[in-house]
Protein backbone atom coordinates (compact mmCIF):
# COMPACT_ATOMS: atom_id res chain seq x y z
CA UNK A 1 0.00 0.00 0.00
CA UNK A 2 1.42 3.38 -1.03
CA UNK A 3 1.93 6.34 1.28
CA UNK A 4 -0.83 8.20 -0.57
CA UNK A 5 -3.29 5.35 0.09
CA UNK A 6 -2.33 5.31 3.77
CA UNK A 7 -2.85 9.07 3.95
CA UNK A 8 -6.27 8.77 2.32
CA UNK A 9 -7.38 6.05 4.75
CA UNK A 10 -6.24 8.15 7.72
CA UNK A 11 -8.13 11.17 6.39
CA UNK A 12 -11.26 9.07 5.90
CA UNK A 13 -11.04 7.88 9.50
CA UNK A 14 -10.87 11.52 10.61
CA UNK A 15 -13.91 12.34 8.44
CA UNK A 16 -11.90 14.50 6.01
CA UNK A 17 -12.00 14.54 2.21
CA UNK A 18 -9.51 12.46 0.25
CA UNK A 19 -6.18 14.11 -0.52
CA UNK A 20 -5.46 14.50 -4.23
CA UNK A 21 -1.73 15.22 -3.99
CA UNK A 22 0.17 12.56 -5.92
CA UNK A 23 -1.12 9.55 -7.85
CA UNK A 24 -2.55 6.71 -5.80
CA UNK A 25 -2.41 4.41 -8.83
CA UNK A 26 1.11 4.95 -10.14
CA UNK A 27 0.70 2.76 -13.22
CA UNK A 28 -2.57 4.27 -14.50
CA UNK A 29 -2.46 7.70 -12.88
CA UNK A 30 -5.31 9.66 -11.27
CA UNK A 31 -7.11 12.95 -11.73
CA UNK A 32 -5.01 15.89 -10.58
CA UNK A 33 -7.86 16.95 -8.29
CA UNK A 34 -11.49 16.22 -7.54
CA UNK A 35 -12.70 19.29 -9.42
CA UNK A 36 -11.22 18.03 -12.71
CA UNK A 37 -13.14 14.78 -12.33
CA UNK A 38 -16.40 16.65 -11.69
CA UNK A 39 -15.80 18.96 -14.65
CA UNK A 40 -15.00 16.02 -16.93
CA UNK A 41 -18.20 14.19 -15.95
CA UNK A 42 -20.18 17.40 -16.36
CA UNK A 43 -18.55 18.15 -19.72
CA UNK A 44 -19.26 14.58 -20.83
CA UNK A 45 -22.91 14.69 -19.75
CA UNK A 46 -23.64 18.25 -20.88
CA UNK A 47 -23.22 18.08 -24.64
CA UNK A 48 -24.82 19.17 -27.87
CA UNK A 49 -28.00 17.24 -27.09
CA UNK A 50 -28.73 19.47 -24.10
CA UNK A 51 -28.78 22.51 -26.35
CA UNK A 52 -30.82 21.26 -29.29
CA UNK A 53 -32.59 18.03 -28.37
CA UNK A 54 -34.07 18.75 -24.94
CA UNK A 55 -35.70 22.11 -25.86
CA UNK A 56 -37.22 20.53 -28.97
CA UNK A 57 -38.53 17.50 -27.04
CA UNK A 58 -39.98 19.79 -24.38
CA UNK A 59 -41.81 21.77 -27.06
CA UNK A 60 -42.99 18.67 -28.91
CA UNK A 61 -44.18 16.78 -25.81
CA UNK A 62 -46.39 19.16 -23.91
CA UNK A 63 -44.04 21.96 -22.88
CA UNK A 64 -43.85 22.29 -19.10
CA UNK A 65 -45.78 19.04 -18.69
CA UNK A 66 -42.79 17.19 -20.17
CA UNK A 67 -40.75 18.11 -17.09
CA UNK A 68 -42.82 15.68 -14.97
CA UNK A 69 -41.82 12.45 -16.80
CA UNK A 70 -38.36 13.93 -17.31
CA UNK A 71 -37.75 14.34 -13.57
CA UNK A 72 -39.29 10.92 -12.81
CA UNK A 73 -36.97 9.24 -15.33
CA UNK A 74 -34.02 11.13 -13.87
CA UNK A 75 -34.72 9.77 -10.39
CA UNK A 76 -35.75 6.24 -11.37
CA UNK A 77 -33.36 5.53 -14.26
CA UNK A 78 -30.69 8.22 -14.51
CA UNK A 79 -29.29 8.54 -11.00
CA UNK A 80 -29.21 4.78 -10.14
CA UNK A 81 -27.39 3.93 -13.38
CA UNK A 82 -25.02 6.84 -12.83
CA UNK A 83 -24.10 5.44 -9.41
CA UNK A 84 -23.74 1.90 -10.78
CA UNK A 85 -21.27 2.94 -13.49
CA UNK A 86 -19.27 5.25 -11.21
CA UNK A 87 -19.01 2.55 -8.52
CA UNK A 88 -17.90 -0.15 -10.96
CA UNK A 89 -15.18 2.04 -12.45
CA UNK A 90 -13.89 3.46 -9.18
CA UNK A 91 -13.87 0.12 -7.31
CA UNK A 92 -12.06 -1.77 -10.08
CA UNK A 93 -9.88 1.13 -11.35
CA UNK A 94 -10.57 -0.20 -14.82
CA UNK A 95 -12.25 0.98 -18.02
CA UNK A 96 -15.57 -0.31 -19.32
CA UNK A 97 -14.13 -3.74 -20.29
CA UNK A 98 -12.05 -4.44 -17.20
CA UNK A 99 -14.85 -3.65 -14.73
CA UNK A 100 -16.68 -6.81 -15.80
CA UNK A 101 -14.15 -9.04 -14.07
CA UNK A 102 -16.86 -9.03 -11.40
CA UNK A 103 -19.06 -11.00 -13.87
CA UNK A 104 -16.75 -12.48 -16.52
CA UNK A 105 -19.67 -14.01 -18.43
CA UNK A 106 -20.84 -10.50 -19.34
CA UNK A 107 -17.49 -9.02 -20.27
CA UNK A 108 -18.92 -8.55 -23.73
CA UNK A 109 -20.90 -5.61 -22.33
CA UNK A 110 -17.61 -3.73 -22.15
CA UNK A 111 -16.81 -4.48 -25.77
CA UNK A 112 -20.31 -3.34 -26.75
CA UNK A 113 -19.71 -0.04 -24.92
CA UNK A 114 -16.42 0.45 -26.78
CA UNK A 115 -18.25 -0.12 -30.08
CA UNK A 116 -20.99 2.31 -29.04
CA UNK A 117 -18.46 5.01 -28.09
CA UNK A 118 -16.51 4.50 -31.31
CA UNK A 119 -19.57 4.87 -33.54
CA UNK A 120 -20.71 7.88 -31.51
CA UNK A 121 -17.32 9.61 -31.75
CA UNK A 122 -17.19 9.18 -35.53
CA UNK A 123 -20.34 11.18 -36.27
CA UNK A 124 -20.26 13.43 -33.18
CA UNK A 125 -17.12 15.11 -34.45
CA UNK A 126 -18.80 15.75 -37.79
CA UNK A 127 -21.29 18.00 -35.98
CA UNK A 128 -18.27 19.59 -34.35
CA UNK A 129 -16.76 20.32 -37.75
CA UNK A 130 -19.97 22.09 -38.80
CA UNK A 131 -19.60 24.32 -35.73
CA UNK A 132 -15.98 25.04 -36.71
CA UNK A 133 -17.13 25.99 -40.20
CA UNK A 134 -19.89 28.30 -38.93
CA UNK A 135 -17.49 29.98 -36.49
CA UNK A 136 -15.13 30.78 -39.35
CA UNK A 137 -18.00 31.85 -41.62
CA UNK A 138 -19.26 34.31 -38.99
CA UNK A 139 -16.10 36.36 -39.60
CA UNK A 140 -16.36 36.42 -43.40
CA UNK A 141 -19.27 38.79 -44.08
CA UNK A 142 -18.85 41.49 -41.42
CA UNK A 143 -20.83 43.49 -40.40
CA UNK A 144 -23.46 40.95 -41.48
CA UNK A 145 -23.57 37.15 -41.69
CA UNK A 146 -23.15 35.00 -44.84
CA UNK A 147 -26.51 33.25 -44.47
CA UNK A 148 -28.47 36.53 -44.70
CA UNK A 149 -30.36 37.27 -47.93
CA UNK A 150 -31.38 35.35 -51.05
CA UNK A 151 -29.18 37.14 -53.58
CA UNK A 152 -26.17 34.82 -53.25
CA UNK A 153 -25.00 32.53 -56.04
CA UNK A 154 -26.17 29.40 -54.21
CA UNK A 155 -29.75 30.57 -53.63
CA UNK A 156 -32.66 29.09 -55.57
CA UNK A 157 -35.87 30.67 -56.82
CA UNK A 158 -37.68 29.26 -53.78
CA UNK A 159 -35.59 31.30 -51.33
CA UNK A 160 -37.35 34.11 -49.49
CA UNK A 161 -35.96 36.61 -46.99
CA UNK A 162 -38.22 39.48 -45.96
CA UNK A 163 -35.15 41.67 -45.32
CA UNK A 164 -34.13 41.71 -48.99
CA UNK A 165 -34.90 44.92 -50.85
CA UNK A 166 -37.89 44.39 -53.18
CA UNK A 167 -38.31 40.85 -51.86
CA UNK A 168 -41.33 39.06 -53.31
CA UNK A 169 -42.92 35.84 -52.19
CA UNK A 170 -42.14 32.93 -54.61
CA UNK A 171 -45.09 31.85 -56.74
CA UNK A 172 -44.93 28.30 -55.33
CA UNK A 173 -45.69 28.95 -51.65
CA UNK A 174 -45.45 25.27 -50.70
CA UNK A 175 -41.71 25.07 -51.41
CA UNK A 176 -40.47 28.25 -49.76
CA UNK A 177 -37.07 27.91 -48.10
CA UNK A 178 -35.26 30.34 -45.83
CA UNK A 179 -31.89 31.87 -46.61
CA UNK A 180 -30.28 30.11 -43.63
CA UNK A 181 -31.65 26.73 -44.76
CA UNK A 182 -30.25 27.11 -48.28
CA UNK A 183 -26.92 28.26 -46.87
CA UNK A 184 -26.69 25.12 -44.72
CA UNK A 185 -27.97 22.53 -47.19
CA UNK A 186 -26.72 23.93 -50.50
CA UNK A 187 -23.61 25.97 -49.69
CA UNK A 188 -22.16 24.26 -46.58
CA UNK A 189 -23.21 20.61 -47.02
CA UNK A 190 -23.71 20.69 -50.81
CA UNK A 191 -26.41 18.14 -49.99
CA UNK A 192 -27.21 15.56 -52.64
CA UNK A 193 -30.71 14.32 -53.47
CA UNK A 194 -30.37 11.10 -51.46
CA UNK A 195 -28.14 8.66 -49.65
CA UNK A 196 -27.56 6.72 -52.88
CA UNK A 197 -25.97 9.79 -54.47
CA UNK A 198 -22.69 10.04 -52.53
CA UNK A 199 -21.29 12.82 -54.68
CA UNK A 200 -17.86 14.24 -53.95
CA UNK A 201 -16.03 15.03 -50.73
CA UNK A 202 -16.76 18.53 -49.41
CA UNK A 203 -13.20 19.67 -48.84
CA UNK A 204 -14.00 22.68 -46.66
CA UNK A 205 -15.80 20.40 -44.19
CA UNK A 206 -13.01 17.84 -44.43
CA UNK A 207 -10.46 20.46 -43.34
CA UNK A 208 -12.74 21.45 -40.45
CA UNK A 209 -13.04 17.77 -39.49
CA UNK A 210 -9.24 17.41 -39.49
CA UNK A 211 -8.97 20.47 -37.24
CA UNK A 212 -11.59 19.06 -34.86
CA UNK A 213 -9.68 15.77 -34.55
CA UNK A 214 -6.37 17.61 -34.02
CA UNK A 215 -7.92 19.47 -31.08
CA UNK A 216 -9.11 16.12 -29.69
CA UNK A 217 -5.63 14.59 -30.00
CA UNK A 218 -4.03 17.56 -28.23
CA UNK A 219 -6.57 17.32 -25.41
CA UNK A 220 -5.79 13.63 -24.88
CA UNK A 221 -2.03 13.61 -25.40
CA UNK A 222 -1.41 13.01 -21.67
CA UNK A 223 -4.62 11.16 -20.87
CA UNK A 224 -6.69 12.44 -17.97
CA UNK A 225 -3.91 14.81 -16.93
CA UNK A 226 -4.41 16.93 -20.08
CA UNK A 227 -8.12 16.09 -20.43
CA UNK A 228 -8.84 17.53 -16.99
CA UNK A 229 -7.17 20.83 -17.88
CA UNK A 230 -9.17 21.18 -21.11
CA UNK A 231 -12.43 20.72 -19.19
CA UNK A 232 -11.83 23.92 -17.20
CA UNK A 233 -12.74 25.77 -20.40
CA UNK A 234 -15.05 23.37 -22.24
CA UNK A 235 -17.27 22.68 -19.21
CA UNK A 236 -17.51 26.24 -17.85
CA UNK A 237 -17.44 28.51 -20.93
CA UNK A 238 -20.84 27.35 -22.28
CA UNK A 239 -22.52 28.50 -19.08
CA UNK A 240 -21.14 32.02 -19.53
CA UNK A 241 -22.49 32.16 -23.09
CA UNK A 242 -25.88 30.74 -22.05
CA UNK A 243 -26.19 33.40 -19.35
CA UNK A 244 -25.27 36.12 -21.86
CA UNK A 245 -27.75 34.79 -24.47
CA UNK A 246 -30.56 34.57 -21.91
CA UNK A 247 -29.83 38.10 -20.67
CA UNK A 248 -29.86 39.41 -24.26
CA UNK A 249 -32.82 37.28 -25.33
CA UNK A 250 -34.97 38.50 -22.45
CA UNK A 251 -34.73 42.07 -23.76
CA UNK A 252 -35.83 41.17 -27.31
CA UNK A 253 -39.42 41.76 -28.46
CA UNK A 254 -41.39 38.51 -28.64
CA UNK A 255 -39.08 36.65 -26.23
CA UNK A 256 -41.93 36.10 -23.77
CA UNK A 257 -43.94 34.35 -26.49
CA UNK A 258 -41.08 31.94 -27.07
CA UNK A 259 -40.71 31.17 -23.35
CA UNK A 260 -44.47 30.72 -23.01
CA UNK A 261 -44.46 28.33 -25.96
CA UNK A 262 -41.56 26.41 -24.41
CA UNK A 263 -43.13 25.95 -20.99
CA UNK A 264 -46.89 26.03 -21.61
CA UNK A 265 -48.14 22.68 -20.24
CA UNK A 266 -50.29 20.39 -22.35
CA UNK A 267 -51.39 17.93 -19.68
CA UNK A 268 -53.15 15.66 -22.19
CA UNK A 269 -49.78 14.66 -23.64
CA UNK A 270 -48.92 12.83 -20.41
CA UNK A 271 -51.48 10.19 -21.40
CA UNK A 272 -49.37 9.16 -24.41
CA UNK A 273 -46.56 6.61 -24.15
CA UNK A 274 -44.43 8.63 -26.59
CA UNK A 275 -43.83 11.37 -23.99
CA UNK A 276 -42.54 8.91 -21.40
CA UNK A 277 -40.40 7.17 -23.97
CA UNK A 278 -38.84 10.47 -25.09
CA UNK A 279 -38.21 11.52 -21.47
CA UNK A 280 -36.44 8.28 -20.60
CA UNK A 281 -34.43 8.29 -23.81
CA UNK A 282 -33.27 11.87 -23.26
CA UNK A 283 -32.19 11.11 -19.68
CA UNK A 284 -30.37 8.02 -20.86
CA UNK A 285 -28.35 9.74 -23.54
CA UNK A 286 -27.81 13.13 -21.94
CA UNK A 287 -26.13 11.49 -18.93
CA UNK A 288 -23.85 9.42 -21.17
CA UNK A 289 -24.96 6.09 -19.70
CA UNK A 290 -23.82 2.76 -21.23
CA UNK A 291 -21.12 4.30 -23.43
CA UNK A 292 -18.21 3.59 -21.10
CA UNK A 293 -17.39 7.23 -20.38
CA UNK A 294 -18.49 7.11 -16.74
CA UNK A 295 -16.54 3.89 -16.08
CA UNK A 296 -13.45 5.56 -17.50
CA UNK A 297 -13.83 8.82 -15.59
CA UNK A 298 -14.41 7.16 -12.21
CA UNK A 299 -11.60 4.64 -12.76
CA UNK A 300 -9.08 7.49 -12.39
CA UNK A 301 -10.53 8.59 -9.03
CA UNK A 302 -8.82 7.94 -5.73
CA UNK A 303 -10.30 4.76 -4.23
CA UNK A 304 -11.97 6.56 -1.32
CA UNK A 305 -13.58 9.33 -3.37
CA UNK A 306 -17.17 10.09 -2.29
CA UNK A 307 -18.89 8.89 -5.46
CA UNK A 308 -22.39 8.94 -3.90
CA UNK A 309 -22.30 12.72 -3.76
CA UNK A 310 -20.99 12.81 -7.34
CA UNK A 311 -23.84 10.56 -8.53
CA UNK A 312 -26.36 13.02 -7.10
CA UNK A 313 -24.74 16.33 -8.09
CA UNK A 314 -23.77 15.67 -11.73
CA UNK A 315 -27.15 14.33 -13.00
CA UNK A 316 -28.98 17.21 -11.31
CA UNK A 317 -26.60 19.77 -12.84
CA UNK A 318 -26.93 18.11 -16.26
CA UNK A 319 -30.72 18.19 -16.26
CA UNK A 320 -30.79 21.70 -14.84
CA UNK A 321 -28.55 22.78 -17.72
CA UNK A 322 -31.00 21.28 -20.23
CA UNK A 323 -33.87 23.30 -18.78
CA UNK A 324 -31.66 26.40 -18.59
CA UNK A 325 -30.61 26.03 -22.24
CA UNK A 326 -34.27 25.89 -23.25
CA UNK A 327 -34.74 29.48 -22.07
CA UNK A 328 -31.76 30.60 -24.16
CA UNK A 329 -33.08 28.85 -27.27
CA UNK A 330 -36.76 29.79 -27.11
CA UNK A 331 -36.30 33.41 -26.04
CA UNK A 332 -34.40 33.98 -29.29
CA UNK A 333 -36.83 31.88 -31.37
CA UNK A 334 -39.72 33.90 -29.92
CA UNK A 335 -37.94 37.02 -31.15
CA UNK A 336 -37.53 35.48 -34.60
CA UNK A 337 -41.24 34.62 -34.74
CA UNK A 338 -42.04 38.23 -33.82
CA UNK A 339 -39.73 39.56 -36.53
CA UNK A 340 -41.15 37.35 -39.28
CA UNK A 341 -44.81 37.59 -38.20
CA UNK A 342 -45.07 33.85 -37.77
CA UNK A 343 -46.12 31.54 -34.94
CA UNK A 344 -43.31 30.13 -32.81
CA UNK A 345 -44.01 26.57 -33.95
CA UNK A 346 -43.38 27.67 -37.54
CA UNK A 347 -39.79 28.67 -36.79
CA UNK A 348 -38.93 25.61 -34.67
CA UNK A 349 -37.07 22.87 -36.49
CA UNK A 350 -36.06 19.48 -35.13
CA UNK A 351 -32.64 18.86 -33.56
CA UNK A 352 -29.96 19.64 -36.17
CA UNK A 353 -32.22 22.05 -38.03
CA UNK A 354 -32.82 23.94 -34.79
CA UNK A 355 -29.08 24.50 -34.31
CA UNK A 356 -27.86 25.11 -37.85
CA UNK A 357 -30.92 26.63 -39.55
CA UNK A 358 -33.46 28.17 -37.16
CA UNK A 359 -31.05 29.54 -34.56
CA UNK A 360 -28.56 31.08 -37.04
CA UNK A 361 -31.53 32.72 -38.75
CA UNK A 362 -32.65 34.16 -35.41
CA UNK A 363 -29.14 35.34 -34.52
CA UNK A 364 -28.86 37.18 -37.84
CA UNK A 365 -31.76 39.40 -36.76
CA UNK A 366 -30.20 40.51 -33.45
CA UNK A 367 -28.14 43.73 -33.41
CA UNK A 368 -24.38 43.02 -33.58
CA UNK A 369 -25.31 39.60 -34.99
CA UNK A 370 -21.74 38.44 -35.88
CA UNK A 371 -20.68 38.72 -32.23
CA UNK A 372 -23.59 36.58 -31.02
CA UNK A 373 -23.08 34.05 -33.82
CA UNK A 374 -19.37 33.71 -32.99
CA UNK A 375 -20.12 33.22 -29.28
CA UNK A 376 -22.87 30.71 -30.04
CA UNK A 377 -20.78 28.50 -32.31
CA UNK A 378 -17.72 28.67 -30.06
CA UNK A 379 -20.05 27.48 -27.30
CA UNK A 380 -21.15 24.59 -29.54
CA UNK A 381 -17.51 23.66 -30.12
CA UNK A 382 -16.84 23.78 -26.37
CA UNK A 383 -19.80 21.51 -25.66
CA UNK A 384 -18.69 19.13 -28.39
CA UNK A 385 -15.05 18.96 -27.30
CA UNK A 386 -16.04 18.46 -23.64
CA UNK A 387 -18.08 15.39 -24.53
CA UNK A 388 -15.92 14.03 -27.34
CA UNK A 389 -12.64 13.87 -25.41
CA UNK A 390 -14.28 11.73 -22.71
CA UNK A 391 -15.88 9.47 -25.34
CA UNK A 392 -12.55 8.88 -27.09
CA UNK A 393 -10.64 8.48 -23.81
CA UNK A 394 -13.17 5.83 -22.79
CA UNK A 395 -12.18 3.80 -25.87
CA UNK A 396 -8.45 4.35 -25.25
CA UNK A 397 -8.61 3.45 -21.54
CA UNK A 398 -10.65 0.31 -22.20
CA UNK A 399 -8.12 -0.92 -24.77
CA UNK A 400 -5.05 -0.13 -22.63
CA UNK A 401 -6.55 -1.75 -19.53
CA UNK A 402 -7.64 -4.88 -21.37
CA UNK A 403 -4.47 -5.50 -23.38
CA UNK A 404 -1.41 -5.26 -21.13
CA UNK A 405 1.03 -5.58 -24.04
CA UNK A 406 -0.29 -2.30 -25.48
CA UNK A 407 0.28 -0.51 -22.16
CA UNK A 408 3.87 -1.80 -22.10
CA UNK A 409 4.49 -0.91 -25.75
CA UNK A 410 3.40 2.72 -25.35
CA UNK A 411 4.90 3.30 -21.91
CA UNK A 412 6.16 6.88 -21.85
CA UNK A 413 4.60 7.50 -25.29
CA UNK A 414 0.90 7.56 -24.51
CA UNK A 415 0.28 10.10 -27.29
CA UNK A 416 0.47 7.20 -29.75
CA UNK A 417 -2.98 5.94 -28.69
CA UNK A 418 -5.02 9.14 -29.23
CA UNK A 419 -3.15 9.76 -32.48
CA UNK A 420 -3.92 6.25 -33.75
CA UNK A 421 -7.55 6.09 -32.57
CA UNK A 422 -8.43 9.59 -33.80
CA UNK A 423 -6.81 8.92 -37.20
CA UNK A 424 -8.89 5.76 -37.62
CA UNK A 425 -12.06 7.61 -36.57
CA UNK A 426 -11.29 10.42 -39.02
CA UNK A 427 -10.95 7.98 -41.93
CA UNK A 428 -14.20 6.24 -40.95
CA UNK A 429 -15.91 9.64 -40.77
CA UNK A 430 -15.02 10.70 -44.31
CA UNK A 431 -18.39 9.47 -45.75
CA UNK A 432 -20.05 12.01 -43.44
CA UNK A 433 -18.33 14.91 -45.20
CA UNK A 434 -19.44 13.86 -48.67
CA UNK A 435 -22.51 15.38 -50.30
CA UNK A 436 -24.59 12.54 -48.83
CA UNK A 437 -22.98 12.96 -45.42
CA UNK A 438 -26.01 14.29 -43.57
CA UNK A 439 -28.04 11.21 -44.57
CA UNK A 440 -25.35 8.89 -43.17
CA UNK A 441 -25.17 10.98 -40.01
CA UNK A 442 -28.94 10.76 -39.47
CA UNK A 443 -28.87 7.01 -40.12
CA UNK A 444 -25.94 6.39 -37.76
CA UNK A 445 -27.48 8.59 -35.07
CA UNK A 446 -30.67 6.54 -35.18
CA UNK A 447 -29.20 3.03 -35.31
CA UNK A 448 -25.80 3.30 -33.60
CA UNK A 449 -26.84 5.53 -30.69
CA UNK A 450 -30.47 4.59 -30.24
CA UNK A 451 -32.01 1.28 -29.33
CA UNK A 452 -28.62 -0.44 -29.15
CA UNK A 453 -27.42 1.65 -26.20
CA UNK A 454 -30.74 1.13 -24.42
CA UNK A 455 -30.25 -2.63 -24.73
CA UNK A 456 -26.75 -2.36 -23.27
CA UNK A 457 -28.11 -0.38 -20.33
CA UNK A 458 -30.93 -2.87 -19.80
CA UNK A 459 -28.52 -5.83 -19.63
CA UNK A 460 -26.08 -3.87 -17.47
CA UNK A 461 -28.75 -3.14 -14.85
CA UNK A 462 -29.94 -6.75 -14.79
CA UNK A 463 -26.40 -8.05 -14.34
CA UNK A 464 -25.48 -5.60 -11.58
CA UNK A 465 -28.78 -5.89 -9.69
CA UNK A 466 -29.57 -9.61 -9.94
CA UNK A 467 -26.30 -11.43 -10.79
CA UNK A 468 -23.49 -9.42 -9.22
CA UNK A 469 -26.02 -8.42 -6.59
CA UNK A 470 -27.14 -5.08 -5.24
CA UNK A 471 -25.78 -6.08 -1.80
CA UNK A 472 -22.29 -6.22 -3.29
CA UNK A 473 -22.87 -2.78 -4.80
CA UNK A 474 -23.80 -1.46 -1.33
CA UNK A 475 -20.76 -3.17 0.18
CA UNK A 476 -18.42 -1.69 -2.43
CA UNK A 477 -19.82 1.80 -1.99
CA UNK A 478 -19.51 1.60 1.81
CA UNK A 479 -15.87 0.49 1.51
CA UNK A 480 -15.02 3.32 -0.90
CA UNK A 481 -16.93 6.08 0.87
CA UNK A 482 -15.86 4.88 4.30
CA UNK A 483 -19.28 5.29 5.90
CA UNK A 484 -21.30 2.50 7.51
CA UNK A 485 -23.88 4.53 9.43
CA UNK A 486 -27.48 3.37 9.22
CA UNK A 487 -28.61 6.79 8.01
CA UNK A 488 -26.18 6.59 5.07
CA UNK A 489 -27.33 3.07 4.13
CA UNK A 490 -31.03 4.03 4.33
CA UNK A 491 -30.49 7.08 2.10
CA UNK A 492 -28.50 4.94 -0.32
CA UNK A 493 -31.40 2.50 -0.57
CA UNK A 494 -34.05 5.17 -1.01
CA UNK A 495 -32.24 7.31 -3.57
CA UNK A 496 -30.36 4.67 -5.59
CA UNK A 497 -30.99 1.01 -4.77
CA UNK A 498 -34.79 0.80 -4.79
CA UNK A 499 -35.02 2.55 -8.21
CA UNK A 500 -32.49 -0.01 -9.54
CA UNK A 501 -35.22 -2.66 -9.36
CA UNK A 502 -37.71 -0.50 -11.25
CA UNK A 503 -35.37 0.86 -13.92
CA UNK A 504 -34.95 -2.40 -15.94
CA UNK A 505 -38.71 -2.64 -16.42
CA UNK A 506 -38.90 0.98 -17.57
CA UNK A 507 -36.06 0.45 -20.04
CA UNK A 508 -37.74 -2.74 -21.28
CA UNK A 509 -40.92 -0.73 -21.85
CA UNK A 510 -38.98 1.86 -23.85
CA UNK A 511 -37.33 -0.82 -26.00
CA UNK A 512 -40.61 -2.64 -26.69
CA UNK A 513 -42.47 0.58 -27.40
CA UNK A 514 -39.70 1.76 -29.73
CA UNK A 515 -39.94 -1.46 -31.73
CA UNK A 516 -43.74 -1.32 -31.88
CA UNK A 517 -43.77 2.37 -32.79
CA UNK A 518 -40.98 2.15 -35.35
CA UNK A 519 -41.15 4.85 -38.01
CA UNK A 520 -38.87 5.34 -41.02
CA UNK A 521 -35.90 7.66 -40.59
CA UNK A 522 -36.63 10.82 -42.52
CA UNK A 523 -34.75 13.99 -43.36
CA UNK A 524 -37.35 16.50 -44.43
CA UNK A 525 -39.54 14.61 -46.88
CA UNK A 526 -36.80 12.10 -47.73
CA UNK A 527 -37.09 8.59 -46.30
CA UNK A 528 -33.52 7.50 -45.54
CA UNK A 529 -34.60 3.94 -44.83
CA UNK A 530 -35.83 3.21 -48.36
CA UNK A 531 -34.77 6.17 -50.47
CA UNK A 532 -36.58 7.51 -53.50
CA UNK A 533 -35.84 4.42 -55.61
CA UNK A 534 -37.17 1.93 -53.01
CA UNK A 535 -33.87 0.04 -53.35
CA UNK A 536 -31.57 1.64 -50.81
CA UNK A 537 -29.26 -0.58 -48.77
CA UNK A 538 -29.09 2.05 -46.01
CA UNK A 539 -31.47 0.05 -43.81
CA UNK A 540 -29.03 -2.86 -43.96
CA UNK A 541 -26.17 -0.63 -42.83
CA UNK A 542 -28.27 0.47 -39.87
CA UNK A 543 -28.92 -3.07 -38.74
CA UNK A 544 -25.22 -3.88 -39.23
CA UNK A 545 -24.31 -1.11 -36.77
CA UNK A 546 -26.91 -2.40 -34.34
CA UNK A 547 -25.64 -5.99 -34.73
CA UNK A 548 -22.10 -4.83 -33.83
CA UNK A 549 -23.33 -3.93 -30.34
CA UNK A 550 -25.14 -7.23 -29.90
CA UNK A 551 -22.12 -9.15 -31.18
CA UNK A 552 -19.96 -7.30 -28.66
CA UNK A 553 -22.21 -8.46 -25.81
CA UNK A 554 -22.30 -12.08 -26.98
CA UNK A 555 -18.71 -12.53 -28.16
CA UNK A 556 -17.11 -12.91 -24.75
CA UNK A 557 -19.79 -15.26 -23.42
CA UNK A 558 -18.53 -17.84 -25.90
CA UNK A 559 -14.94 -17.57 -24.64
CA UNK A 560 -15.37 -17.13 -20.91
CA UNK A 561 -13.64 -19.61 -18.63
CA UNK A 562 -15.04 -20.40 -15.23
CA UNK A 563 -12.27 -20.66 -12.64
CA UNK A 564 -12.55 -21.87 -9.06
Amino acid sequence: MTSVQNENIEMKERGQDVAYSGDENVERGNWSNKFEFLLSCLGYAVGLGNLWRFPYLCYANGGGAFLIPYVIMLVVVGMPMFLVELSLGQYASQGCIGVWKCCPLFKGLGYAMVIASSLLAIYYNVIMCWSVYYTYASFTALPSLPWVGCKNHWNTDNCYDDRDVNATMPANNTNITSASEEYFTIYVLKQSSGIEETGSIVWALTLCLILAWIVTIIALVKGVKSLGKIEYFTALFPYLVLIAVIARGATLPGASNGIRFYLYPDWERLRTAQVWKDAATQIFFSLGISNGGLHMASSYNKFHNNLVLDAAIIPLLNCGTSVFAGFAVFSVLGFMAHETNRAVDEVVASEIGLTFIAYPEALSRIPISPLWAILFFIMLMSLGVGSLVVIVEAVITAIIDEFAFIRKAIKGRRWIMPLTICTVFFVLGIPHVTQAGIYWLALQNSYAAGLSVLLIGFIELLVVTYIYGFRNVIKNVKVMVGSSSQVFVVLLYIVFIIPMFVAPFLIAFIVVFSLMDYTPITLGSYDIRIGPTQSSHAHGHGFLWRHLHIHGVSSCTKRVRFDN
